[in-house]
């Protein structure tokens, strides 16, 4: 009988809607309403789980690293302002010594093991080193080894059982306006997650004399330093490491470290406690319209060389001033960074094709790479920085 009703009652409504075009409109128009709120939100909706997946996936092999002892100044008294977080002891004891904790930052496991990269302005200069994991478990650390070139450092650390991993992605496979999340402990904030985009790439800063970063607008603090980058899929694509900024804080531009070169970095430094980078000898200079005018060569042709140390893997490989190395190793190649980023990860002694462009051909030469530690490549740096000092360069050089 109520079922009866009900259906009367509908068929009421109906044929007085039907008889009423004012009310027709209006329930058509809910309807419409209805659908477009639920077809507006299912985007937002979608990026909100991809975020939230993100998150959580990555978030449990981040680790907060604690340094003590840095020869840095520090203020008792700002020490004791109120601070957000877990607060770790403010002074650890090493041979009997109280020392304070003078750096705070974060880091990624990358081995079962216990190996951890993070940045080297965390570390550097540090008596010891504590790294708690996303559990608050605190360890010390059995070894730290940092690049002061490229701002990348690794911890080792111990336990019996396996640690949680990151799973790394491919930073060159990233593109000016990917979604990505910022992880790390800002302010002693621990496992906090800002997310953001790739605002731009192969950006470079003083501080980083070797390598070309991501920059960012995922929101990056103080305590930041060394925690991940992902992607959507909780891939780690770069190394949280500085910002710009006026006032000390987040401004929106931040920088990263891409993987791909933050992964070989740490490589080297596990296994050799240093970076071991490979070199030709040679100085260079981008072909910008400036410089290619100057040199009567078309814009963007390959790296000019300009200079050619003596005794260097370069003059020994008849490389000439004036020369555009179009490839190297089979790359092509447009910019000294990406030459330099190129070369110095090939193997020390290694013998390297090079394709040249010289007057009106191109031709091939073989190379056999030097370290960078070679004496004449030291010269390379020091003839440059004179040449800095004493005249305004029109393009940025580097050496090679």
């Amino acid at each position: 009988m109520n079922h009866r009703f009900a259906c009367l009652v509908f068929l009421g409504y109906l044929f007085a809607s039907l008889a009423n075009p004012v009310l027709a409109d209006e329930l058509a128009a809910a309807s419409e309403d209805t659908q477009s709120s639920s077809e507006i939100q299912a985007g937002p909706r979608a990026l909100s789980k991809a975020f939230r997946v993100a998150a959580r996936r990555a978030t449990p092999s981040v680790v907060t690293v604690f340094a003590y002892g840095q020869n840095v100044e520090t203020d008792e008294e700002e020490a004791e302002t109120e601070r957000p977080g877990p607060t770790p002891p403010k002074k650890e004891s090493v041979n009997g010594d109280a020392i304070p904790l003078t750096g705070l930052g974060s880091g990624v496991i990358l081995s079962e093991t216990g190996l951890i990269i993070t940045n080297n302005h965390v570390i550097t200069g540090a008596k010891k080193v504590v790294v708690q994991l996303a559990d608050e478990t605190e360890i010390e650390a059995v070894e730290v080894h940092g690049d002061p070139d490229s701002d990348v450092a690794i911890v080792r650390i111990e336990r019996d059982e396996p640690f949680d991993v990151a799973t790394l992605g491919d930073s060159d496979q990233m593109d000016i306006g990917d979604w990505v999340l910022a992880i790390g402990s800002p302010f002693r904030l621990e496992a906090t997650v800002s997310a953001g985009i790739i605002s731009a790439k192969n950006r470079t800063i003083k501080r980083i004399r070797r390598g070309r970063l991501l920059q960012t607008d995922a929101a990056i603090n103080p305590g930041n330093s060394g925690g991940p980058l992902v992607d959507l899929d909780g891939k780690m694509i770069a190394i949280s490491t500085a910002i710009a900024t006026r006032n000390g804080g987040y401004q929106g531009i931040g920088f990263a470290i891409p993987i791909n070169q933050a992964k070989w970095i740490a490589d080297e430094l596990a296994e050799y406690g240093r970076v071991r980078r490979a070199a030709l000898g040679i100085s260079l200079a981008e072909l910008n319209p400036k410089v290619s005018k100057k040199v009567n060569l078309p814009v963007g042709l390959g790296v000019l060389v300009y200079q050619v140390i003596s005794g260097s893997a370069g003059e020994r490989a008849g490389l000439k001033p004036l020369d555009v190395i179009l490839e190297f190793a089979g790359e092509r190649v447009r910019k000294p960074s990406s030459l330099q980023e190129v070369v110095e990860r090939k193997p020390i002694g290694s013998m390297q094709e090079v394709k040249i462009y010289r007057a009106g051909k191109e031709m091939t030469v073989q190379v056999e790479l030097a370290s960078i530690e070679d004496p004449t490549l030291q010269k390379s740096e020091d003839d440059e920085s004179e040449k800095s000092e004493s005249d305004n360069s029109e393009s940025e050089a580097e050496a090679q």
